[in-house]
């Protein structure tokens, strides 16, 4: 496979992202946040074993199996839990942007560990995302420490959960990238993950299950959007350009709030917007901060 096409197939995920936050919390509002995260991988494992196929684990590097495994699970408790414990859907939303900071954060930690060249624009790009995120939290107030630390304190769990699953989804592409030797092992992190909830599941208290026809469709759309986002993100990171995709992902924070927004009836205010712009424009600099790096280095071999 080319390095444009896994880059193509990676980017794809992009799209399918930015539907999975309002997805998420609609599935948990009638399944409960265990129950709902678990349905859903479960679903979307029942897909990937019929597209994509179960590996064959004996060609796979065994430093990948462990990491690899460890990493996405660890993630994906995190997206779905943050999500589902958010204490009304407009809070989900929000918990879902904190989540958005991975892709600035994917390309520093490329920069920190896999020696990617970059400019001092990366410093204003990180706290241009960072400033986004206080936008968010801060509510109608906007950029207000004590606003945000309001908003925290209301639930520090999703927002920490969140946080958490920021830096190790960037872990992990950046992992993946040196590890994986070119294997892809997305069928097997999704089982694992549901596995995980459900065990998970049974050792809680979990409210009652509310089924309807909105819920089925959304755990439906929800396992599909997760399934095929992932397999197309896990090729674009074992063969694609990964700071492209990393930059290209700075669409999903304001794609993924619209249709968050709509899918939960939820209204959101300038202020959210305004942050949320701020947090694509971050992960924009802070990917031009490579670029421009490499275009002076292509410069100065010419000369």
């Amino acid at each position: 496979m080319t390095n444009r096409k896994a880059t193509l197939i990676g980017l794809m995920a992009v799209l399918l992202w930015s539907a999975i936050v309002g997805l998420i919390r609609s599935v948990s509002e009638g399944f409960g946040p265990i129950g709902g995260a678990a349905m859903i991988y479960t679903c979307s494992a029942i897909l990937l074993l019929f597209t994509v196929g179960f590996p064959r684990l004996r060609e796979f590097p065994r430093a990948y199996v462990i990491w690899g495994s460890l990493l996405f699970v660890s993630y994906e408790l995190c997206l779905s839990l943050s999500l589902g414990f958010a204490n009304s859907a407009q809070q989900a939303i929000e918990v879902g942007m904190v989540n958005y900071l991975w892709p600035s954060m994917t390309i520093l930690f490329s920069v920190v560990f896999n020696k990617q060249r970059a400019s001092l624009l990366i410093i204003p790009g990180m706290l241009l995302a960072i400033a986004g995120i206080g936008q968010v939290l801060g509510g109608s107030h906007g950029l207000s420490l004590h606003e945000i630390g309001l908003n925290l304190q209301s639930n520090p769990l999703s927002y920490g959960l969140a946080f958490a699953g920021a830096i190790i989804w960037s872990v992990y592409c950046i992992v993946t990238k040196r590890i994986a030797n070119g294997k892809n092992g997305v069928t097997l992190f999704f089982i694992l993950t549901a596995l995980t909830l459900w065990i998970k599941f049974s050792f809680s208290h979990q409210p009652d299950f509310i089924i309807n026809t909105h819920v089925v469709i959304s755990l439906l759309l929800a396992a599909m959007a997760m399934a095929f986002g992932y397999a197309a993100w896990n090729v674009g990171i074992l063969h694609g350009n990964v700071t492209v995709l990393a930059s290209a992902s700075y669409f999903i924070p304001v794609i993924s709030s619209v249709i968050a927004a709509t899918i939960l009836q939820s209204g959101l205010s300038i202020q959210f917007w305004q942050g949320a712009a701020l947090v694509c424009i971050g992960s924009l600099v802070c990917w031009w901060s490579t670029r421009t790096r490499s275009l002076s280095k292509v410069s100065q071999e010419a000369q």
